[in-house]
């Protein structure tokens, strides 16, 4: 099967100044010689500079559950998998090695904009395009809303809003969000649309608001502008006890190929931080709580050398020993692990849905909630790279 990879292959090298380098060199060049595969240089990166190492071994012990002290042969022998210069690896591998490490760094040309997205077609009845659908079904929606015929001045208003969507191409964007709330309607599931979009009138006769626009004087613009250049946002309250079955019905409707949840980045705070290092530096329960309770006095202000005293006097009158060597270093790795992320979790709400599968634009796995999938993006990366939201949220007040 490796002749398939002929070319776009290699045996990475990692050479960490540990005792069986040379050993394990030979190792690979004889692999090497045997699929034909090249080798080249490479790092084993796991944090960017040297002096990260003890709180990779803390993160090492979080990872495993238990202190730093038991972790034994669980822990990086030295810091060499710090992101070391060209230099130095080359004082470890062979130069062919390096000069390899040209080869694969040529190849590597990708760049986000190449990453083409496309919307979901569904939502457009064959024979139709996405402009012609989307102005059909805002005059019918207009009609409803006013029977005894379109005000002009709101006319007006529908013709520039649908201007700017065709020209910022939102089309589809519209019509899903309008499939998705006619979906829960035909079910009797309560729903609204709320927040800037209140300010569109295309938003009103579609039905995804029921705010009429005589009752706002907010300008559109505030929701789509040219000149921000951002996606539109149409945020949809579902009643809480009944969302799911929204939520099933997009992976129904799409595939669970082709929509699934938008992540959201959790990141490591005051509390979280001194929780995790302290247990891995092993300190119990009872001394973690009072820390973390006393955070914002001491861990995460700036204390100049010069108030390390008193700082370890306060640390003393929270019945913690000053003479405990853990607690500088407590201080020390808590405060380089506070804003660092943490893990993923999932958007309360936010789905993308392609037209292709998802996995050919980001990568995806599987939620802790059985049936779900989740992206690894956040909202800001999807914003980024122009990926479609819509947002299927719950409100409790609704049920």
């Amino acid at each position: 099967a490796l002749q398939h990879f002929t070319g776009r292959a290699w045996l990475a090298v990692e050479l960490l100044r540990e005792a069986g380098d040379a050993a394990w060199l030979q190792r690979l060049q004889a692999l090497s010689e045997a699929t034909a595969l090249p080798l080249v240089a490479a790092g084993d990166v796991h944090f960017h500079v040297r002096s990260r190492k003890a709180l990779q071994d803390v993160m090492t012990a979080t990872r495993m559950n238990r202190p730093v002290a038991d972790c034994g042969f669980d822990l990086q022998p030295n810091a060499e998998r710090h992101l070391r210069s060209r230099t130095r690896i080359s004082q470890l591998c062979p130069v062919e090695l390096m000069a390899e490490t040209l080869n694969v760094a040529e190849r590597c040309t990708f760049q986000l904009t190449e990453i083409s997205y496309q919307y979901p077609s569904e939502v457009v009845p064959a024979g139709r395009t996405a402009t012609q659908h989307l102005r059909e079904r805002t005059y019918a929606g207009a009609r409803a809303r006013w029977p005894d015929g379109i005000p002009e001045h709101h006319q007006r208003r529908i013709e520039n809003e649908l201007a700017l969507i065709q020209e910022l191409k939102y089309e589809h964007y519209f019509l899903t969000v309008a499939d998705i709330v006619e979906y829960a309607r035909s079910l009797d599931i309560l729903c609204q649309g709320r927040g800037s979009a209140a300010n569109s009138v295309v938003c009103y006769c579609l039905h995804v608001t029921s705010v009429s626009p005589d009752e706002s004087t907010l300008l559109f613009e505030r929701f789509i502008s040219k000149e921000r250049n951002e996606p539109p946002d149409i945020d949809v309250d579902f009643e809480h006890d009944r969302r799911e079955l929204v939520i099933q019905h997009l992976y129904d409707k799409y595939g669970r190929d082709r929509a699934a949840l938008t992540a959201v980045v959790i990141s490591y705070r005051p509390r979280s931080a001194i929780r995790d290092v302290g247990k891995a530096l092993g300190f119990s329960e009872d001394q973690l709580e009072i820390m973390r309770n006393d955070h914002s006095g001491w861990v995460f202000d700036v204390f100049p050398d010069d108030h390390r005293e008193a700082l370890l006097q306060r640390l003393g009158l929270l019945g913690l020993s000053e003479d405990d060597p853990r607690l500088l270093q407590l201080i020390t790795l808590a405060r380089q692990l506070n804003g660092l992320p943490r893990h993923l979790s999932q958007h309360v709400g936010g789905f993308v849905l392609t037209e292709g599968p998802l996995e050919r634009l980001v990568p995806i796995e599987n939620a802790t909630m059985e049936k779900r999938s989740v992206i690894q993006w956040d909202k800001d990366d999807i914003d980024e790279l122009k990926l479609m939201k819509v947002d299927v949220l719950a409100l409790g007040m609704l049920t």
